[in-house]
């Protein structure tokens, strides 16, 4: 292999008792960069070569990586390239938004193998439970008719759903989803799936899917705001997802933001910008199966009535990736989620000029301060199934505790 070549990896460590933390630096490695030989992976994570050499066959032995055919660079023996296999681990997502379902299943590199949805009952989260069970039961066997003894290696089911979790209101906000939220939605999944079952809100999983095979891909400090029925942004920082104490960083639609002509009633950011905001202008069913094909076809004939409207949603978003700039410091701040591509495309365009922020600097990783990612009605879907893979595979501190 070129011993030039720049590789992007964590450091590993040669301590005792963190072989868990070195295994998911190694996976991590290989995600980022593609196939890498022992000596790559060496040099980029620090590891001594016999450990690198010991977790690649532990790896090996687990169905996680395999070899490629060797390759000579000049003098010395060929090097022998490692990459992760696919079907080595399997993961399911779980979207649940206001209207509809959504579920994917993906393999260790995100390759999506199943795609399902359903509508959900106007019943609530009892009567949904069951039309939520019924799907994933599906999705299962269409994984298995693809890869027979894959459901052996599935490591676990991820949840998304929009937020805020646990809080109290205190006025009927429609936006929310408080029956499905009260409900025990983690427990009646675990327990009809028998899988380990975590939730996240959809901006977050929005996040993950950008890390996995997005614009965030082998980045470790980015913003990703999520563009939906509602509005959140999800934290990536120090390469590791942040929740907060209450699984509620970055509901920054909950924010009362005063932008030019405001009046002190100010209402929260989403009720501005977010595709409820906009289905109202356009007198449309946010349910509606055809919703972003409708979306697409309003915004390629425009009107000055959506004009003023996405000129509004720039100012105020402006104003947000500012702030979100000066908080947090990112690398960068995607403009990502549940919206049609010309409308995140169109966002993005008039958003910019950029108001100053520390953010400016001569030299910059990647270039561009705000950048549009995944624009799709499955990304939070995505995500959640990204989640899984994330939690078992993914660098984390807490795989370096005696607790993991």
């Amino acid at each position: 292999m070129d011993g030039t070549r720049s590789i992007r990896a964590k450091s590993g460590t040669n301590l005792g008792g963190a072989s868990a933390h070195n295994r998911r630096i190694m996976i991590d490695a290989l995600r980022v960069n593609g196939a890498l030989s022992r000596a790559d992976l060496a040099r980029a994570t620090g590891l001594t070569p016999q450990a690198v050499s010991n977790i690649i066959d532990e790896l090996a032995r687990d169905g996680l990586v395999r070899s490629q055919a060797s390759v000579r660079k000049g003098r010395g023996q060929p090097a022998t390239p490692y990459q992760l296999v696919p079907e080595g681990a399997f993961a399911i997502g779980l979207q649940i938004d206001r209207h509809v379902t959504r579920t994917v299943i993906v393999n260790l590199v995100g390759d999506v193998l199943v795609q399902m949805e359903a509508k959900l009952p106007a019943g609530g989260p009892a009567e949904g439970v069951v039309v939520v069970l019924d799907l994933l039961a599906r999705a299962r066997k269409a994984l298995m008719a693809q890869i027979p003894g894959a459901g052996d290696r599935l490591v676990g089911l991820g949840i998304a759903m929009p937020g805020p979790f646990g809080i109290n209101t205190l006025y009927d906000d429609p936006w929310m989803m408080t029956a499905w939220q009260n409900f025990p939605l983690v427990d009646s999944i675990a327990k009809g799936t028998g899988l380990e079952v975590a939730l996240q809100n959809d901006a977050s999983a929005a996040a993950t899917a950008e890390r996995l095979l997005g614009a965030a891909h082998g980045l470790d400090h980015v913003i990703c705001i999520y563009f939906g029925y509602g509005l959140g942004t999800g934290l990536i920082l120090n390469g590791e997802l942040y929740g907060g104490a209450h699984s509620n960083a970055g509901e920054i639609g909950m924010i009362l933001l005063l932008a030019p002509g405001d009046d002190s009633d100010v209402e929260p950011l989403e009720h501005y910008a977010s595709m409820a905001s906009l289905c109202k202008l356009l007198d449309l069913d946010p349910s509606e199966p055809e919703l972003f094909a409708m979306v697409t076809d309003a915004v390629l004939r425009g009107g000055p009535k959506l004009e003023q409207w996405m000129d509004n949603v720039a100012e105020r978003l402006r104003r947000t990736v500012q702030v979100l700039e000066s908080i947090f410091d990112p690398q960068t701040i995607i403009l990502c989620g549940g919206a049609p591509r010309v409308l995140i495309d169109r966002l993005v365009e008039k958003i910019e000029p950029l108001l100053p922020s520390i953010a400016e600097r001569a030299r910059r990783y990647p270039e561009r301060r705000l950048q549009a990612g995944l624009a799709d009605p499955w990304s939070a879907a995505l995500g959640a199934a990204a989640e899984p893979i994330a939690r078992a595979f993914d660098p984390r501190f807490s795989a370096i505790l005696k607790t993991a």
